[in-house]
């Protein structure tokens, strides 16, 4: 009897040893393949099952959860979803999650493990910490301001700190209200099929994944070439250039909107956007200089993400002259984010050192310790600091007394640069309006803001649009809301 008890007890052992070895290959060593089944809901029930952590603007969470009591129980929500749509993105049951959203659902999810003590026991166990929060860079009087001064028109601005790189406002228009894509009833579904077929396209993100010809206000890289290099040494010297330029190795003549081009100087070019005058510096320059000062600044570069992904700014590098000179006025291929104009910009106020943008500040647990904080970082040096030192005379230059009037700021030094940039089949679409600028407050020791806006569909005669006109106005409320923030930061 003793002896079938024992066998009994044996094979019951094996048993257990098999079931314990099966729950183990199920649990741990096919978890990944039973997760990523289309079929199995705990995934997304689990994901749902308790709130996301907040992004945070200006000390303001502008994200939130609501309970719903559904099996996906706790349901994305957005305060004032527009203005902030293209940096939040929208975290949805069903479409999934774009820009912070995504690069930061770890730490809003609670699955990041750097806020568990025991990451690998919540493996085991599929239990989490509460969601983190993401604070970004973002100043919402900025934000406000740039959100208004585009009034739903198409159009794009990107504001930075220019010592920091910190993105103080990234406003993409149209916008739309991300809450209604959080759900998974028809009402989403909906949503998404009728923001996907807006022609307007709002959910693009015209401030980082929309590359635009950035039209005149290329003419500051041109000219830290021209100034680098040592083709021009003297700002007010006159530089030859026939006023009308026929583009090397072609007949075809570039002329001017603006009178006393010929033979001006780099200073005058500046002021009234003398394209003849660039065009032809940019050729005498030459390809490879060109190449590498654009680069510089930051064209070309594929890898630029602030966290979420940014389209590269491209300048061709296999041109014959005639395609250079086109290039060195911001037409022929040469393409630029909003957010790539600001980093020119910046680079010009910054002393010609081109920062790292980015938008999210820190990341922190739910009760604020700091899981991750973001330092300033130097990404490359565009030009000399002397370049760097009479661009800002050129553009402040600009505003004083050329084509960018319209962003003056009492009781502030403000440099710009205006642009109107010709597209579509023989030109024939309504041109862009550009303009790019920074500011520095008269008792402030560096500048506060780089900014750069555009205008896809100004509402103007052709004749009329200009930068200066449509773009420069919004970039002038841009820049004052953030020396007022400035001026109050200082005062504290």
């Amino acid at each position: 009897m003793t002896k079938y008890i024992h066998r009994a007890a044996v094979l019951s052992a094996l048993l257990l040893v098999a079931l314990l070895v099966n729950a183990a290959r199920v649990q741990v060593f096919e978890a990944g393949t039973y997760d990523g089944n289309p079929a199995n809901r705990r995934g997304a029930i689990a994901r749902w099952s308790q709130p996301r952590g907040d992004i945070v603007v200006g000390g303001r969470a502008v994200t939130g959860s609501r309970d719903t009591g559904e099996q996906l129980r706790h349901e994305r929500t957005y305060r004032d979803g527009p203005l902030y749509a293209h940096i939040t993105g929208f975290a949805s049951q069903l479409y999934g999650s774009t820009l912070l959203e995504h690069t930061e659902d770890a730490v809003l999810a609670g699955t990041d493990p750097m806020m568990s003590l025991l990451p690998a026991w919540n493996d085991v166990t599929r239990s989490r910490p509460p969601g983190g929060r993401v604070v970004t860079t973002i100043d919402p009087a900025a934000q406000r301001a740039a959100f208004t001064g585009l009034r739903n028109r198409r159009g794009a601005v990107a504001a930075l700190e220019p010592a920091t790189g910190r993105v103080l406002a990234l406003v993409s228009t149209p916008s739309y209200d991300p809450g209604k894509l959080s759900g998974n009833g028809p009402d989403a579904a909906m949503a998404w099929a009728r923001l996907n077929g807006d022609p307007a396209r709002p959910m693009l993100n015209r401030a980082i994944r929309q590359t635009y010809p950035p039209g005149s206000t290329f003419k500051v890289v041109t000219a830290a070439a021209a100034l680098d290099s040592g083709t021009i040494r003297d700002l007010d010297a006159r530089t030859g250039s026939p006023d009308p330029f026929t583009l090397p190795g072609t007949r075809t003549s570039l002329s001017n909107a603006a009178d006393g081009c010929e033979n001006a100087s780099l200073r005058y070019a500046f002021e009234w956007s003398c394209n003849t005058v660039f065009a032809k510096l940019g050729a005498d320059v030459g390809l490879s200089r060109m190449t590498s000062t654009a680069g510089n600044f930051g064209f070309n570069d594929t890898g630029l993400r602030i966290p979420f992904g940014v389209a590269p700014s491209t300048f061709d590098t296999t041109m014959d002259r005639a395609q250079l000179a086109l290039s060195s006025i911001g037409q022929y291929n040469t393409r630029a984010t909003p957010l790539q104009m600001a980093m020119v910009t910046a680079a010009v106020a910054n002393g010609g050192s081109v920062m790292t943008p980015h938008l999210v500040d820190r990341t922190t647990t739910s009760i604020g310790a700091t899981l991750k904080a973001r330092s300033p970082r130097t990404r490359r040096l565009a030009m000399t600091p002397a370049t760097a030192a009479e661009l800002r005379e050129l553009m402040t230059d600009v505003v004083r007394k050329g084509t960018g009037a319209n962003a003056a700021i009492p009781g502030a030094t403000v440099g710009g640069k205006t642009g109107t940039a010709q597209h579509g089949v023989g030109n024939s679409g309504t041109p862009y309006a550009w303009f790019i600028s920074w500011a520095h407050a008269d008792e402030a020791l560096e500048p506060a803001v780089a900014v750069a806006v555009v205008v896809e569909d100004a509402n103007a005669v052709r004749d009329d649009i200009s930068g200066g006109g449509d773009a420069a106005p919004i970039a002038r409320a841009v820049m004052k809301a953030v020396l007022k923030s400035a001026a109050a930061d200082r005062r504290r």
